[in-house]
């Protein structure tokens, strides 16, 4: 695989994962229940707004820097800042196909296609297959006799114990406060060998991060950590109830392969078949996706990103699979209770109080000090996991999901309860195409985070009722087996 490596000290590399710009959220989720003109509408208004950065720190936050670190901390929701934007390597498939092009994370990306609009986008998802470019997310190797150790210095992951060929949702963590730098994707593929997506929106914000994280893990005398950017490989994601069908359909090997036995949360290497007869190999199939529907995120050689993507179009035909883009991504994500980096998570935020408690590994909750093997910010992020009722620290807020009656309610809305005092803000909302309601998701004191609760949202200048609800809104069809 070509890829891209940085040394420091020791061995150092960078890392970067899946925030956007609030304002292109915004527009994204009024598409995802609008007619195809009013999609276009939108989609133009985001092309003509996502160069806008803005780097700030919510005025009410008392995150400081941790000691060492020069880059300041920010809540990073931005493209990266400089250069031209780029293409992924499906681009010119992508406008072949009629696809609406945007600004996005630093790429011209597919908003959506001119056969469908983005709420049939979004419905073709859930009752057949969509196929979905992802590829500027960024992939990396972590390798070496320290990566485990170093993995676990910046994430609560417990990769120690986690199966081979598994994975695993995790953050990067800001030393002394447990903040989230970034939220990541590590599936361990051998002893000291793992391969990690992170956000390409927080690029620049990630590398400085690991930058010096690398620097000071060789200053503390730690086993080497080699790093690799895998620079130009293809990522897509096949998303639905046909996904395992269809991927099949192009196996140089199916029973070899065997998809039925791969659960959600594994990978493993195939071979396929392009078009002109030949077989790809070095594929790697991880079962998962961001949509809540069963699927695969197939990372592609790049030179045969397009012949792969090509073949999987052709060989199940429109009337089962079809191109999606960003708009059907982020209603189909929300519906699933899934966050959004710079929106949903952020600097300031713990996994705590993002509701992510269950990402801190259950081997990695007693002890507290970096130089013993813990991770940055434990001693907040374990004091949390006690609640104050039962003498911890607890939390001032939690993330929560939202049934929201009339307007759907947009991010920067506040949350009030019967009173009118603000208990919260909306952080991602949308119509859900699935269930005919309007979604939501964001933080409330905590106390007022159980299901049921009633509070009211102010869209607009106007109250709104609103419910406190469990989370994914539309449930879950992950493969995990017959009895699962």
């Amino acid at each position: 695989m070509k890829g891209s490596k940085i040394l420091v000290g020791v061995n150092q590399g960078v890392v970067a994962f899946r925030g956007v710009p609030r304002q292109q959220t915004r527009l994204l989720a009024r598409a995802a229940s609008s007619s195809p003109a009013s999609a276009s509408r939108s989609a133009a208004r985001l092309s003509s707004q996502s160069h806008v950065r803005r780097h700030v720190l919510p005025s009410n936050s008392t995150l400081s820097t941790p000691r060492g670190l020069s880059v300041p901390i920010r809540n990073y929701a931005s493209a990266p800042e400089t250069g031209p934007l780029n293409k992924t390597p499906l681009y010119d498939l992508h406008v072949a196909r009629g696809a609406k092009m945007v600004p996005f994370g630093g790429f011209h990306m597919p908003v959506q296609y001119a056969d469908q609009s983005v709420s049939a986008s979004h419905h073709f998802t859930r009752s057949h297959a969509s196929l979905f470019d992802v590829g500027h997310m960024v992939q990396h190797r972590f390798e070496g006799p320290g990566a485990t150790a170093f993995l676990q210095r910046i994430t609560p992951a417990g990769l120690e114990k986690l199966e081979l060929n598994s994975s695993t949702l995790s953050a990067l963590l800001w030393p002394g406060t447990g903040g989230i730098v970034d939220d990541t994707i590590i599936t361990k593929l051998g002893e000291n060998s793992f391969y990690v997506v992170t956000n390409a929106a927080c690029r620049d914000k990630d590398l400085a991060y690991l930058s010096e994280q690398l620097e000071q893990w060789s200053k503390d005398g730690k086993p080497a950590v080699d790093h690799k950017v895998l620079e130009g490989q293809g990522l897509v994601a096949l998303q639905g109830p046909l996904s395992e069908k269809l991927l099949e359909q192009i196996l140089a090997n199916p029973k070899e392969a065997d998809l039925h036995s791969l659960y959600f949360g594994q990978c493993r290497y195939v071979t396929v078949k392009v078009a002109d007869g030949r077989e790809v190999s070095d594929i790697l199939v991880s079962r998962g996706g961001y949509t809540g529907e069963d699927g695969f995120e197939i990372s592609i050689p790049p030179a045969d990103t397009v012949a792969v993507t090509e073949a999987l179009l052709q060989a199940a035909g429109p009337e089962q699979l079809r191109l999606a883009g960003l708009g059907a991504r982020d209603s189909l994500r929300l519906e699933a209770g899934m966050c959004l980096y710079g929106h949903d998570l952020d600097d300031t935020t713990t996994p705590v109080e993002a509701a992510l408690s269950w990402i801190v590994g259950k081997d990695r909750r007693s002890e507290t000090d970096v130089a013993n093997g813990a991770f940055h910010g434990a001693f907040v992020i374990l004091s949390q996991l006690k609640p104050k009722s039962k003498g911890g620290a607890g939390v001032g807020r939690r993330r929560v999901g939202l049934v929201v009656e009339g307007a759907p309610a947009r991010e920067g809305a506040e949350i009030v309860d019967a009173a009118g005092s603000k208990i919260g803000v909306i952080t991602s909302g949308c119509p859900s195409p699935t269930l005919e309601k309007n979604i939501a998701m964001g933080y409330v004191k905590d106390g007022l985070h159980k299901a049921g609760t009633e509070v009211e949202v102010v869209v607009r200048g106007r109250k709104r009722k609103a419910v406190v609800t469990k989370m994914p809104f539309v449930p879950s069809k992950y493969w995990k087996g017959e009895a699962a």
